[in-house]
């Protein structure tokens, strides 16, 4: 009998991933991430963690399964918490869901469950996974969750071919509300508890509150930019590819660099490391014929630029770049080399639609040229590459 150990979370998710599990006869052991619980960094009299461990060994019980609570708070903070105030302290955008995943849930909780002597961990991740042999190695697809509003493979982009062999998505074939009828047939506990909003790991804070306890407020200038100014008489939007070559890469993919002298001031923020490009929200500024939108921070200034509408020049560019030790293949099979090109589809976020790109690796990395303009690409975010409804490689933006 295989052993699988499941991240029970306390939620209806993972609940059912237990439950299925058991069912297709896996000898099931549950387990608990404590990933946070610093009382230095608390916004809220409430105690997430708490309630959902105690969800989650009520579930335990139910299915008769072995239960455990595992403290991973220690390397958590280091790398994760850390890494995001660092992160957010440069002005870039990281993306702690997916750290989460690859340093927490596929590295440090899973190598705790092979010292159980695991065969497999198991998530309430809504994608999907698919073994193939090429030649005479096996190989890991990566697929998207059929219900597509709640499609999960972008928080799994940095996964390795190692860490899927190991992982299932027991839920992965299900759609959010056939999940929750199986949680009600099973008379689970958290059939009818809602999903989780906030951080991944301290539940109901919100990031702005949470950023505030270890980033200090610091006032400074607001900048209005006019979406004629003089900065994108060259969009890169209008310039071609010009078959790949380099420095028309890099001109395409460079982002728009802002002065003091460029545009108005219009008023104060509390900290240019409080926010992200393409904020709308938190800046209380109006009198404006269209909304303010965040187009670039400058924290080592502390000044913050904006520009009025969803559509302002600033806002929109057509390519990116990752460094090449920050791209990442879950396919290594399929990486491209040096001088290669290649057509996928992408995303730089979570639900956003996938979109048509090219992908050209060059020595210095990899620039993704989307065919249809982008908006608020972001430093620090993940661009996640697909062939089809395979999740294929992923990297960390750098501009």
């Amino acid at each position: 009998m295989k052993r699988v150990v499941v991240g029970l979370s306390g939620g209806v998710d993972s609940s059912v991933t237990a439950y299925l599990l058991k069912e297709q006869g896996y000898d099931v052991i549950g387990m608990f991430m404590k990933n946070w619980h610093d009382d230095s960094v608390t916004i809220s009299n409430e105690c997430p963690w708490l309630e959902d461990s105690n969800d989650a060994m009520i579930v335990a019980e139910k299915l008769g399964i072995p239960f455990q609570a595992i403290d991973l708070s220690a390397d958590y903070k280091t790398r994760i918490v850390d890494y995001m105030f660092d992160e957010y302290q440069k002005g870039r955008t990281p993306n702690p869901d997916v750290l989460c995943n690859r340093e927490i849930k596929f590295d440090i909780f899973l190598n705790a469950a092979l010292r159980l002597n695991a065969d497999y961990v198991a998530t309430g991740h809504y994608c999907q996974k698919e073994e193939i042999n090429k030649g005479e190695e096996n190989i890991y697809r990566l697929l998207a969750g059929k219900d597509s509003n709640k499609d999960q493979s972008y928080f799994l982009c940095q996964l390795t071919q190692g860490q899927l062999s190991k992982a299932l998505f027991p839920i992965g074939h299900l759609t959010k509300p056939e999940v929750r009828q199986i949680a009600k047939k099973a008379d689970l506990i958290t059939a009818e508890k809602k999903d989780s909003q906030g951080l991944c790991f301290i539940g109901k804070v919100r990031l702005p509150d949470f950023l505030q306890q270890k980033l200090k407020q610091k006032k400074g200038r607001v900048i209005e930019i006019s979406n004629t100014a003089s900065n994108y008489a060259h969009n890169p939007i209008g310039i071609s590819t010009n078959g790949g070559d380099t420095d028309s890469l890099k001109s395409i993919t460079s982002p728009f660099t802002y002065s003091e002298n460029d545009g108005e001031v219009i008023g104060e923020h509390n900290g240019a490391h409080y926010y992200t490009i393409g904020q709308r929200k938190g800046l209380n500024i109006g009198g404006k014929p269209l909304p303010l939108f965040i187009i670039d921070t400058d924290t080592t200034n502390n000044i913050i630029y904006t520009g009025q509408g969803e559509n302002h020049p600033g806002l929109i560019r057509k390519g990116l770049f990752v460094e090449k030790s920050d791209v990442h293949w879950v396919r290594d099979d399929l990486a491209i080399k040096n001088g290669e090109e290649v057509k996928y589809l992408a995303r730089i976020r979570y639900r956003q639609e996938l979109d048509n790109a090219t992908l050209y690796m060059r020595e210095e990395g990899l620039y993704v040229i989307f065919d249809t303009p982008q908006k608020a690409i972001s430093a620090g975010q993940f661009v996640a590459w697909y062939d089809d409804n395979e999740l294929i490689g992923s990297g960390v933006i750098s501009n």
